[in-house]
């Protein structure tokens, strides 16, 4: 009896402790680090320097850092914050691959619904689809017949693998119901010189890599990938896919934030409310929207509700995935 006493004893103690390191949270003398599955110098990792800046402020001036843990499509990265300390000290950014790692990698070291705290979608980056200056086609109904003409013969770029360019090329081919040879590329860069030169037909990329091209006219471009037209100068002309005729197409890259399964509530909350602060933040949203970003302001920035759309997104991206029988494991 004195032996369950004192486990209990030390168990309520244990339990204090926790309870109130969380409510310290964050302590001042810690850092906050983000880890980017991806390179310095990407999309991503712009958003996450961009983020921890406006974070800062929110969370009491805290050091805020950003950790670029890339390789393998994101899982290195994923899987180094689902098997950090659960704490609030270590967080994930990540985009898309959020929903497309559970299908395309059939042997994950993590579960993307179960292994993560969902805090908050930031952004949404809007995609656009753009050919070869040569193209004959000079609207989208034209495009769309040549692209029944050419069957068998198109050359779809993308920029590697799990990439934005990939994943937007597999849900247009199942939305158009016309197979293209997928021509990866190591990047973006090299995807569109290559496009830009008549070496590839076709290309969906976000609008942070494709808006200058468009405007300077070295590729053609026939419409977003939004629910919506666009009101930035350059793209407010582009019709959507979705009037264009490709029923119900809406693909964006998005990004949220994440922490370990098993962070503290309370913790989780202060992120949250100090996430949807930076989210207000006019220097953030300017800097946002120079990079051809939509800050979320919608439900989607409350942790339910981000996971619930990424749920969804994961059903609709593993579809394509499936079909295409494109695996990367």
């Amino acid at each position: 009896m004195k032996k369950m006493l004192k486990l209990a004893l030390i168990a309520a103690a244990a339990a204090t402790a926790f309870g109130a390191s969380a409510q310290e949270f964050p302590a001042k003398d810690k850092t906050i680090t983000i880890v980017v599955p991806y390179a310095a110098g990407g999309p991503t990792d712009r958003v996450a320097r961009d983020l921890a800046e406006a974070i800062r402020k929110p969370l009491g001036g805290i050091s805020v850092v950003v950790d670029n843990s890339a390789g393998a499509g994101s899982t290195i990265g994923s899987a180094k914050v689902a098997r950090a300390a659960p704490d609030g000290y270590t967080l994930l950014l990540n985009h898309v691959s959020m929903a497309t790692m559970p299908t395309m990698y059939r042997k994950l070291a993590f579960n993307v619904a179960n292994d993560f705290e969902y805090l908050g979608i930031i952004n949404d980056v809007p995609m656009t689809l753009i050919a070869r200056p040569s193209m004959p086609a000079n609207n989208y109904k034209e495009l769309a017949g040549w692209l029944q003409q050419n069957k068998g013969k198109i050359n779809l770029g993308n920029a590697g693998q799990g990439s934005a360019s990939h994943l937007c090329g597999l849900i247009f081919q199942s939305a158009v119901q016309v197979d293209m040879t997928a021509v990866p590329y190591k990047g973006t860069a090299p995807a569109i010189t290559d496009l830009i030169g008549g070496q590839i037909d076709l290309l969906c990329d976000q609008t942070t890599n494709t808006t200058s091209q468009i405007e300077a006219k070295k590729v053609k471009a026939y419409a977003v990938t939004t629910s919506k037209r666009l009101t930035t100068p350059t793209l407010k002309d582009l019709p959507t896919l979705a009037e264009s005729g490709v029923k119900d197409f809406n693909v964006t890259i998005w990004h949220g934030l994440y922490a370990p399964k098993g962070t503290p509530a309370p913790v989780l909350t202060k992120i949250n409310e100090a996430l949807k602060v930076a989210l207000k933040d006019p220097e953030f949203i300017k800097k946002q929207e120079g990079l051809g970003a939509v800050v979320a302001t919608d439900k989607r920035v409350e942790p339910a509700e981000h996971k619930k759309f990424v749920l969804s997104e994961t059903e609709k991206f593993g579809a394509a995935i499936k079909a295409a029988g494109s695996y990367a494991d």
